[in-house]
């Protein structure tokens, strides 16, 4: 099977003298079939909803693309509120079906997380719309989310994709993840948890804020970088929440991945449409760092 396209941009990206970090840019679905806000809007039927829903992300998945944006991850972020460790197998089936437009219609490398914590059926997704890598949140350590406790899965999942042969599809796992708390690891710092994650083989780890759209701890991010960089050199280092244009220059040295979704929303709140302004000034900025 063909390299990933992902590993050939992180490749790309590496053999550059002063490499910027490659910029990935969230899809948020409408509400898909399952959730509580599926056919809340005007659409007239759910042949009519699932319809518009699949064009909403295809074109959100072009702006990125037609501005320079390096990767995109589909997310289902309007899903309120979140199943803890599933989704229903509709909004799995719509998901699917999602991916494979949006990978029918673009060249950039394709991710997918199913919130909260679905990391099974996003890998079952991801396979089957040939995407390329998956976000998964409770890989390593327990934590209580928002929607209760979540245990580990690195186990169950790593073992799926070696069942699946899907191997090629990387696995960039939250740690210490957002909108959540983590009194139970309080005494683990987050180079360790890392460490962990890339141990149990995540192909990157993903550094957060405490809730979306919220900046990281920089201290959390250089230390994270420089525990990988010297123990697991392979394991990416990508920031997953809080990116604009006035930290970038600050960020962009410790990591090797950006994943923006909120700053690129008109008035930089995740739920907006996009603003193909923000888009471009921030790949402007990151391509001039």
């Amino acid at each position: 099977m063909p390299e990933p396209q992902i590993r050939q941009i992180f490749k790309a990206r590496d053999s550059h003298t002063k490499p910027r970090p490659i910029l990935i840019g969230m899809v948020h679905t409408l509400p898909l079939p399952g959730s509580d806000g599926f056919l809340q809007t005007p659409s007239g039927s759910a042949r009519a909803a699932i319809k518009d829903l699949i064009e909403h992300a295809v074109t959100e998945a072009k702006i990125y693309q037609k501005h320079g944006f390096d990767a995109i991850l589909i997310e289902n972020m309007h899903d309120l509120p979140y199943l803890n460790g599933r989704v229903e197998p509709e909004t799995t089936a719509a998901m699917t079906a999602v991916a494979t437009r949006i990978r029918s219609e673009l060249a950039l490398p394709i991710g997918l997380q199913l919130l909260a914590a679905a990391n099974i059926e996003a890998l079952g997704v991801a396979l089957a719309a040939d995407l390329d890598f998956i976000r998964a949140e409770s890989f390593v350590f327990s934590h209580v989310g928002d929607e209760g406790m979540h245990d580990a899965q690195a186990p169950q999942l790593i073992r799926r994709r070696a069942q699946l042969g899907a191997r090629h599809i990387q696995i960039f796992a939250d740690i210490k993840k957002k909108h959540s708390a983590h009194a139970i690891t309080q005494d683990v710092p987050i180079d360790e948890i890392a460490h962990a994650a890339a141990f149990f083989k995540a192909d990157g780890v993903i550094v957060t804020g405490r809730s979306t759209g919220q900046a990281i701890d920089l201290p959390d991010l250089q230390v994270t970088k420089k525990a990988l960089e010297s123990h697991m050199p392979r394991t990416r280092v990508l920031v997953g929440s809080g990116v604009d244009a006035d930290n970038l220059a600050t960020i962009a040295p410790h990591a090797d991945g950006l994943i923006v979704g909120s700053y690129v929303k008109k008035g930089g709140h995740w739920a907006n449409e996009i603003d193909q302004a923000r888009v471009a000034n921030l790949v402007d900025k990151v391509n001039s760092i």
